[in-house]
């Protein structure tokens, strides 16, 4: 297996517990608390480390506690972290509302350094990428930043995977050097234009990508290819909190494709971890390791 390099996002998350999401312009009273690391490329680089792949990580920080909560974080999952940049800026914060009642939750970023990772940044770290197997970005970074990624990793024959979170107009997304694009329902209908999963990823695949893989949360995921499509299923389990969700099921995707997986059973081990990822609060205590993924895996072929 060859490493995987993670380009994203480092957040300090505060999550709080309401027994319903507020509605806009009402107050809900909370019924817990929490507060600890989050943000896309690092949760993704967390759950691909603790599926045994070899992950470094590239971003910005902060120079304060949240940055430096950052890199022990790093240490202690096993993280190469040698390409993060340290920035006068405050280090990226979300915050997130969870409902108890059906897992569901509300996310709001203010992305202070992440958006200070540049493209010259990714330049600078061409040697750390050309050894990889895989490239994994997503969109709390600038669209440029990730752009850059793409072009790079396809420069340097990796597999580019690209997770367009939060979602951004089609317009400005360069698509041309992507291999394979991850959204979820939301962000595929920003991209298409259309709620059809067949016509919108026909259209998706036109502007580059090889292969579109649509979360459908509880219902698995859609792959499509300019062979055709199909649908994996994905394991049944009691949602708590689905914060964190698409995170685990790209860093397993990541890692079943640099292993040398074909791309349904590779999506078939994204869904087992996105699924075991809900059935527990927040995201890095949650985020599975790979002996409980594969159980679960194994367990939804046979059923």
């Amino acid at each position: 297996m060859r490493p995987i390099t993670v380009i994203g996002s480092y957040n300090a998350s505060e999550t709080i517990r309401v027994l319903r999401l507020p509605r806009p312009g009402e107050t809900v009273m909370g019924t817990g608390y929490s507060k600890g690391p989050g943000g896309k490329g690092s949760n993704q680089a967390v759950a691909a480390r603790r599926l045994n792949g070899e992950v470094r990580f590239i971003g910005c920080v902060g120079r304060d506690r949240s940055g430096d909560e950052a890199f022990l974080l790093w240490e202690s999952e096993g993280i190469a972290s040698e390409r993060v940049r340290r920035v006068a800026k405050h280090t990226g914060t979300a915050l997130i509302v969870v409902s108890e009642g059906t897992g569901a939750n509300a996310i709001t970023i203010a992305p202070g350094a992440n958006l200070d990772l540049s493209p010259a940044d990714i330049a600078e770290s061409r040697e750390a990428i050309a050894g990889c197997g895989v490239v994994l970005t997503q969109l709390e970074i600038s669209v440029e930043t990730a752009t850059a990624a793409t072009k790079v990793g396809r420069e340097e024959g990796t597999l580019v995977i690209l997770n367009p979170a939060p979602a951004v107009p089609a317009s400005e997304l360069n698509l041309s050097q992507v291999d394979v694009i991850t959204p979820n329902e939301q962000e595929f209908r920003l991209l298409a234009g259309t709620d059809s999963l067949e016509g919108g990823s026909a259209a998706i695949l036109k502007r580059g990508p090889r292969t579109v893989i649509v979360t459908l949360g509880e219902r698995g995921a859609y792959v499509a290819t300019e062979s055709g499509s199909y649908t994996v299923h994905a394991p049944r389990v009691k949602a708590v909190d689905e914060t964190g969700a698409g995170d685990a099921f790209n860093g397993a995707l990541a890692v079943a494709l640099s292993e040398g997986e074909d791309m349904e059973e590779a999506v078939r081990l994204a869904n087992a971890a996105g699924a075991l990822t809900v059935t527990k609060e927040e995201v890095i205590p949650a985020l599975p390791r790979k002996a409980e993924v594969e159980a679960l895996r194994r367990q939804t072929v046979q059923s």
